[in-house]
């Protein structure tokens, strides 16, 4: 069969990139077109239709700022969908450009399919019902969404695991050992590491890396150190902090970190499968107005993935105008081992795993694909 893929960033790639090999494994005559990054392009054996890093516009004023690109993409994707016309059309995440290409797979009579659904559980709900216009069928890497869907929308979801338990295990297993990580990038292997992890976007550093900066100066004992992200120059970096940035390794840098503090994302998430003590910082430009603002307008309890999926705060969230050196440094010390926080958020941590289970996330997601279709032939 022939599968079109749509992910727009590179959390996308690589698990779009997962599900392609598991469906080359279940479909051997399995035929694919893309738009995504280069770890699709490896899995799928073709160049992609649009790279993802000429689409990875996030929000309203960035959007409006590249009008013309983000316009010029849809318009290509959409012509690439209509010569390609493939069996199922599936998209990860990315609901501002990838819901209005399943209006037109819709309307083409291509079946769509969501792996990893938009967080409309936290923000624009009213997505929901494109979502139940347009898409056959979604298959969630969050438990809590199973819940959501159904009660809040009458839409039944598939939990079909989380792929980040699979690669952190896998990723675990391939550490390179703390002393050669430490040689690889010119750090002392006698110092206690302690990570900082901004976000990768200019805006969450600019933002979040001078509060964490001013804290891992009060840490006396630790070597500070700053996950660099992709595409973001070390000069970048050096204008809010003096400390080593180490980059493309953000992944090893908090297996090896005594602490870490990250800004609100996928991160945090790994921090936590990693067994990383942490507090989540997302400073944003720290007005009180924003954060009540920000109450409003998230339907959650709470922004960081592990304690939406525990259910209950097992990490600390220092959010807007409460992302402060002294709020941070007071939460982190809690945390740290000796902590009268750290047995408690490892329990949490304990309990976020068992939500999400074991269960290989692209795997499933590939044999219940092609059951549904093979259903609705």
């Amino acid at each position: 069969m022939k599968y079109f893929f749509s992910a727009g960033e590179a959390s996308g790639d690589l698990h779009a990139a997962q599900l392609i090999a598991a469906l080359r494994k279940a479909d051997h005559m399995a035929d694919f077109a893309f738009l995504g990054g280069d770890m699709m392009a490896a899995e799928a054996g073709c160049d992609p239709v649009i790279h993802y890093n000429r689409m990875a516009y996030m929000g309203f004023c960035e959007v409006a700022r590249h009008l013309p690109e983000v316009l010029g993409n849809l318009r290509r994707a959409k012509e690439a969908l209509a010569a390609f016309r493939p069996d199922a059309l599936i998209l990860v995440d990315y609901p501002g450009f990838n819901l209005k290409l399943a209006k037109y797979a819709s309307s083409l009579d291509i079946p769509v399919y969501y792996y990893i659904s938009p967080k409309v559980w936290a923000w624009k709900e009213h997505r929901v019902k494109d979502i139940k216009r347009y898409v056959r069928k979604v298959f969630s890497i969050l438990p809590f969404e199973v819940d959501f869907y159904r009660r809040r929308h009458d839409y039944d979801v598939e939990y079909v695991g989380n792929p980040s338990v699979e690669e952190i295990a896998l990723k675990i297993e391939n550490l390179p050992g703390r002393g050669n990580f430490c040689e690889a990038h010119g750090l002392p292997a006698d110092k206690r590491l302690l990570a900082l992890v901004p976000g990768s976007r200019r805006g969450e550093i600019r933002n979040n890396l001078p509060v964490m900066a001013e804290v891992a100066k009060r840490m006396d004992g630790y070597l500070p150190v700053v996950a660099g992200a992709p595409g973001i120059e070390p000069e970048f970096y050096s204008s809010f902090s003096d400390f080593h940035v180490v980059e493309g390794a953000t992944f090893e840098l908090m297996g090896y970190a005594e602490g870490a503090m990250v800004t609100s994302g996928t991160a945090t998430l790994e921090a936590a499968l990693l067994g990383t003590p942490q507090v989540v910082c997302y400073r944003a430009n720290g007005s009180r107005i924003s954060y009540e603002v920000f109450k409003r307008v998230l339907k959650i309890p709470y922004v960081s993935l592990p304690n939406l999926i525990a259910g209950k705060e097992i990490v600390h969230e220092a959010l807007v105008h409460l992302c402060t050196p002294d709020i941070v440094e007071r939460e982190l010390r809690a945390v740290l081992p000796g902590g009268d926080k750290h047995a408690a958020q490892r329990l949490g941590y304990g309990l976020m795993r068992h939500r999400l289970g074991s269960t290989p996330a692209a795997a499933t997601t590939a044999a219940s694909l092609l059951s549904d279709l093979s259903n609705h032939r």
